[in-house]
């Protein structure tokens, strides 16, 4: 394979003194002298390679200076030059050392040159390259094939190539498995996570490590699947695996977003040794988003009682936990110690934190005075949670302001067109409405559809609003019409201002509302699970008001625990009640 022309990253003179040395004449020598020559040479260049191993920031300084001496680079000289090309991303160079050793045949005749050539390419992004130097290999060992497999799978990747070259492996172990379920993770394929977990048990090649476990319970975190993390859990216990910080913070971060916050504070009493930050922050967030605002604040006071500093992520969640607790006067101390006490400037999310506490609070000209003096723009989320209170507090005027800017800031997300309609809904004004959801249709953005999931059995069930095609059809709508009828008993009225169309039929307009991914996901819930057993359902989108007012009932009626993770937080319904203090 001819080898890429670039300009050189050394100098040129250099390398045509190395490239075309004068042959010295044919003349009687010394077998000797000849000897004694070539070793000083092997000596200088092995003399260069210990200083490049030993400095692998002037890794190339060092091999150029190599090349000015006079000696040839020995075969280490060059992996270590190659190495650092890859940790620099140093793509010229790295095709300039290329052509460097073609000429000297390293690259065909010595497999780690080939190898760190390889590696080199696919971390600078330079596929096409890695995958010609490594198809002229005959005897490509494990790393250069992990070495290419990690280069599809790093950002912006192709996914095909990724998943056709991990096939075609002759063998794989558990590096080759962790990269492509960090891939599956990175990219949001976190069903496909799991799939592949199950292909490496049944495959037997190698044992899951601690980076592997890392991965797959992220993915089980995600989906909210609680019974496989319990058994990702209890199959750590069983192998022996080591809990160390990342794993602490995963199973932490997996047990919080499965609403399961009392696992997650097992393992975090369990972790032995001195927790990380990370690890204490973990706790936070799932404090945090479940609800637990009290706790989260004195997690908090404990932390600072070790003498841990807190950093930016720490203090977002405690403000979180603030403006989920409807703390305002804790939040605006811990605000002003952020900075005062710790040197911390605040940043956007900071910022958000804060409007999102005065928002629900009503304090909206604290909240907008909060947005005047930020030293930057406001964000989408921000927007939002401004957006999302106006609706609540029925604060329409500010709330059409504030989703029209909504519009503005991010014009591709079909949130802001969807929230502002629901403002315009909620004034009647429904040729503000359809002037919306023209606008959106104009722009070709979608709303996403409503998507709920439950897990039974190890199983991940989904359900899209109103969608007729399950399995269990029939039973889940027998389920539902009984719902309807309990929940009419119940004294439930249904909220048909969150039927955001025009429609004059109510009749119509509460078939829509039943028809709620929440409801069909809980209705299978009940008819699959035994009395008491808690439902866990996971939506992809914030939960609507009517659903929200419904499925406390339901709690109530059926004394059943139903934990919904929504877009924005937990709820856990019991006896009645939410745990978000009916703000959603």
């Amino acid at each position: 394979m001819p080898p890429p022309t670039v300009p050189f990253f050394l100098t040129s003179t250099t390398l045509a003194a190395t490239a075309k040395k004068p042959q010295p004449q044919s003349q009687p020598c010394d077998a000797q002298a000849q000897a004694a020559a070539a070793s000083e040479a092997s000596a200088a260049s092995a003399s260069y390679a210990v200083r490049m191993r030993l400095n692998p920031h002037l890794a190339l300084r060092l091999f150029d200076h190599l090349l000015r001496s006079g000696a040839d680079p020995d075969p280490v000289a060059y992996e270590l030059a190659f190495a650092s090309c890859a940790r620099g991303k140093v793509r010229a160079t790295a095709a300039q050392l290329h052509a460097h050793a073609a000429k000297r045949g390293l690259v065909a005749s010595h497999r780690r040159v080939r190898c760190r050539l390889v590696h080199a390419y696919a971390v600078c992004g330079m596929l096409p390259h890695a995958r010609r130097v490594f198809d002229g290999g005959t005897d490509n060992d494990m790393v250069a094939w992990n070495c290419l497999l990690r280069g599809y799978a790093q950002e912006g990747g192709d996914a095909d190539l990724l998943r056709d070259f991990f096939a075609r492996m002759p063998s794989r172990d558990s590096v080759s498995w962790n990269t492509v379920l960090s891939w599956c993770v990175v990219n949001g394929e976190y069903d496909e996570a799991i799939a592949v977990f199950r292909e490496m048990l049944a495959s037997q090649e190698c044992q899951p490590d601690r980076v592997t476990l890392v991965s797959v319970v992220s993915a089980i975190a995600y989906l909210g699947a609680l019974a496989q993390g319990l058994w990702a859990h209890a199959y750590v216990f069983r192998k022996g695996v080591k809990v160390e910080e990342k794993l602490s913070s995963a199973l932490i971060n997996m047990y919080s977003k499965c609403g399961f916050i009392e696992g997650a504070v097992y393992v975090f009493d369990n972790v032995r040794g001195k927790r990380s930050l990370d690890t204490w922050n973990a706790m936070l967030a799932g404090f945090t988003a479940n609800g637990c605002s009290e706790r989260a604040l004195g997690l908090f006071t404990r932390m600072e009682s070790t003498g841990l500093m807190p950093n930016k992520i720490t203090f977002n969640c405690v403000l979180n936990a603030c403006s989920h607790g409807g703390l305002v006067e804790e939040g605006m101390r811990c605000f002003q110690r952020m900075s005062r006490v710790y040197g911390i400037e605040p940043d956007i999310a900071h910022y958000g934190c804060m409007v999102d506490l005065f928002c629900r609070a009503g304090m909206f000209e604290k909240a907008e005075q909060i947005i005047q003096i930020m030293p930057m723009e406001p964000d989408a989320s921000m927007l939002k949670a401004l957006l999302g209170a106006c609706r609540t507090h029925k604060n329409l005027e500010l709330g059409k302001k504030a989703g029209h800017r909504l519009i503005e800031t991010a014009p591709n997300d079909h949130a802001g067109y969807v929230l502002l309609s629901n403002i315009y809904a909620l004034d009647g004004n429904w040729g503000g409405v359809h002037k919306v959801r023209k606008l959106m249709l104009n722009r070709g953005v979608l709303k996403t559809p409503g998507s709920s999931s439950v897990e039974l059995n190890g199983v991940i069930h989904e359900f899209i609003s109103g969608d007729k095609s399950h399995s269990r059809k029939r039973d889940i709508y027998k389920m539902l019409g009984e719902i309807c009828q309990q929940l009419k008993s119940a004294g439930y009225t249904p909220d048909t201002s969150q039927v955001l169309l025009d429609i004059d039929d109510e009749d119509v307009k509460e078939s829509s509302l039943a028809l709620h991914s929440e409801k069909l996901a809980i209705a299978f819930g009940l008819i699959s699970t035994a009395p008491g057993t808690p439902i866990r359902v996971v939506n992809n989108l914030r939960i609507c008001g009517d659903c929200h007012n419904a499925i406390k009932l339901l709690s109530k009626i059926y004394g059943r625990c139903i934990i919904v993770r929504d877009a924005n937080r937990f709820h856990h319904f019991r006896k009645g009640s939410c745990s978000c203090g009916d703000y959603w």
